[in-house]
């Protein structure tokens, strides 16, 4: 499987991250096991997960998903093959929030004993904190890394302006800079990136690994007019938000796509991330490994030129 590096970090990963939401949520620890088993198994290497997940779940305090990792990493042993990054700076009931050097340095030791691990390779900001100078997170950040507990850092949820203010604040205080970038990203959802972020991240050598890859499940084909989605938590969301006029131009663009490639609608709705300029690898999520099997060969799909046409002008903001 090729990679591909992350920023200009060391980090080097295949072209899909396993995002872990769904783990000790709706994934139990069996089904997370061989969700990640069979991940591994396909040549890929990323994992992504963060402190509060799954915080919202009746009974759950945070840690759920970062401790079934490190159970599977225990196991299965050969840590040095997998790249694993976890976030911070999300509320953690009863354990804080927020981006001080001081929560930081907290918040990792948690991570850490979670995880069953000496070292993060990616540790990401998963929500801006404003309350909390710049250089006090990074140079936070910086002392972490030296020390040997983190290799590289992210951010999730940073707009142009932010992320461009924070790569500033790294390279005047020679201190550790955001590598990569966490952003909604889809081709439903297109403007908030393409706008201003995409070009920040492109010139500044940012990698970025976008979620929502599949519009709340809107980009597998499986909402159309007429059709019943009632099992789905996300059925009225999706339905009032992309069930429109674009949304079926789109659905229809993937149909032929889907029928040249020989591929799922999930494929090449990945396979085109993956053609975008700046976009390293997209954050797949999924609830149990017959829907990794459905879209676990996008790492793997190019569209050709005018595919990736057709699809652009249907999904035009």
């Amino acid at each position: 499987m090729q990679q591909r590096k992350l920023g200009r970090s060391e980090l080097k990963i295949a072209p899909l991250v396993l995002g872990t939401n769904t783990f000790g949520w709706s994934a139990d620890d069996k089904t997370s096991f061989a969700i990640l088993d069979a991940f591994v198994a396909a040549g890929y290497n990323a994992i992504d997960t963060a402190d509060v997940y799954s915080c919202w779940v009746p009974g759950h305090v945070g840690g759920e998903s970062e401790t079934i990792i490190g159970d599977w990493l225990k196991a299965r042993g050969r840590r040095e093959r997998v790249v694993v990054a976890t976030k911070v700076g999300g509320p953690m009931p009863n354990w804080g929030e927020g981006l001080s050097a001081s929560y930081i340095v907290k918040a990792v030791e948690g991570s850490l004993k979670r995880l069953q691990t000496d070292y993060v390779d990616l540790y990401q900001s998963h929500l801006d904190d404003a309350r909390t100078p710049l250089d006090e997170t990074l140079k936070a950040y910086d002392r972490l890394i030296k020390s040997g507990k983190v290799r590289a850092i992210g951010a999730s949820h940073y707009d142009a302006q932010r992320l461009s203010d924070a790569l500033r604040v790294s390279n005047d205080n020679g201190v550790c800079r955001y590598d990569s970038l966490q952003p909604r990203y889809n081709l439903c959802d297109r403007a908030d990136f393409e706008t201003e972020v995409q070009d920040v991240c492109v010139k500044n050598e940012v990698g970025v690994i976008c979620y929502s890859v599949l519009a709340k499940g809107f980009l597998t084909g499986k909402y159309r007019p007429g059709a019943d989605n009632s099992e789905s938590k996300w059925e009225e969301m999706v339905k009032q938000r992309y069930l429109n006029e674009r949304g079926l131009r789109i659905l229809t663009a993937l149909d032929e796509v889907a029928e040249e490639q020989h591929a799922t609608h999930a494929e090449v709705a990945i396979a085109w991330l993956l053609a975008q300029a700046g976009i390293v690898a997209p954050i797949i999520g999924v609830r149990n490994v017959a829907q990794l099997n459905e879209i676990i060969n996008a790492g793997r799909l190019e569209l050709g030129k005018r595919q990736l046409d057709v699809l652009s002008a249907a999904s035009l903001p």
